[in-house]
């Protein structure tokens, strides 16, 4: 009998310790487990201490891996085996995901800062209605220049980058959608022309820029104006935001005829699991003493209105990143192509780089 209790006695404590382990094992590889929620996000992309709040105001724990392109991320939830609560798509990948039937609705009655965003980021073509996406973070296309060899009155249009003065002193960003879209602007034609002709002017004009490229690069353009080697970029704002943190002689212009408006947004995924903690997150991050945070550590803009509100005056009314109404009027969101479409900016961007 004796034998018989201790026997019972180890087998509780082992069924103890697997139950234990298990726990463990859930709270760390984030699959399952009610107290978890799994964020699947761009690197760097989140103030680390808003993590640490959430988790203690409400008890979740947040597990979180990072991609570093949209196609990374697609992949990745398509296959499946993912068990991702929270992702941020950029818009155009939001409508691929959409039309794939790989994302969930948003259960809007369970949403309690709705009211704090600004309507201007709301209800665009890649989410009529925002049914799937809450937006996340915002920004453009400029160009950079760097005040020691170029004056501001010199580089307020796309236009004036194919003045000869500026031979051999451009940096571009290796993005064949933002550069043929650069062009198609100066042509007054709309940046989602999948018109093959006009795709040939704007390869054109570009062919007609090539004497004033420096260099066709992507992460390196950051160094390259950090050290003032090239007097101009075209970069997106989020790039010339941590480029201007760390020069001040450098400086980023938003074209008033028109550039590119990109929303990174919250969405998730069909193979979500943790429902409670991904609203109670969608709500932290909502919340404009949040949002203000978490634009300050990136540097990026804010869609929230009431987080706006909050920055201080030096970050709200900097118009680099805060574009004045007019220039953002003017501003349009890339649609999702199909990839026949894309191939089509792909040729002639691909024509341009070998006539660079």
């Amino acid at each position: 009998m004796k034998r018989l209790v201790s026997l019972v006695v180890a087998l509780l404590a082992i069924c103890g310790l697997l139950a234990y382990t298990s726990h463990q094992l859930e709270r760390t590889s984030g699959s399952t487990g009610a107290k978890v929620l799994n964020l699947y996000n761009w690197g760097d992309y989140i103030d680390p201490s808003l993590i640490t709040k959430f988790q203690k105001e409400t008890g979740y724990h947040v597990n979180v891996e990072t991609f570093d392109s949209n196609e990374a991320m697609y992949t990745k939830i398509n296959q499946g085996g993912t068990h991702y609560d929270l992702a941020v798509p950029s818009e155009y990948m939001v409508a691929k995901m959409k039309r794939a039937h790989l994302l969930k609705p948003l259960d809007k009655r369970r949403l309690t800062g709705w009211q704090n965003f600004d309507s201007q980021f709301l209800n665009q073509s890649f989410d009529r209605g925002n049914r799937y996406s809450m937006p996340y973070f915002w920004g453009t296309l400029g160009i950079v220049y760097n005040d020691k060899f170029v004056k501001a009155s010199q580089v307020q249009h796309w236009q004036d980058l194919w003045s000869p003065q500026f031979r051999d002193k451009i940096m571009l960003i290796d993005s064949a959608r933002d550069i043929m879209g650069m062009s198609l602007v100066t042509l007054n034609k709309s940046m989602n022309t999948t018109n093959p002709a006009t795709l040939l002017a704007a390869e054109r004009k570009l062919n007609q820029l090539a004497p004033n490229v420096k260099a066709i690069v992507a992460d390196e353009i950051k160094m390259y104006m950090t050290q003032n080697e090239a007097p101009l970029a075209v970069d997106w704002s989020g790039e010339a935001a941590e480029m201007l943190a760390n020069n001040p002689h450098l400086h980023y212009v938003v074209p008033s005829e028109g550039s590119n408006l990109w929303i990174d947004n919250l969405v998730i995924p069909k193979t979500a699991q943790h429902t409670d903690a991904i609203y109670a997150f969608l709500n932290f991050m909502s919340r404009p003493e949040n949002a203000a945070q978490n634009a300050e550590y990136i540097g990026y803009a804010t869609p929230n209105r009431q987080a706006k509100a909050l920055l201080p005056k030096a970050i709200r009314n900097d118009r680099q990143f805060y574009p004045t109404q007019t220039t953002i009027k003017h501003l349009q969101v890339y649609q999702d192509l199909s990839p026949a479409k894309v191939a089509l900016y792909n040729d002639r961007y691909l024509e341009f780089k070998m006539h660079h």
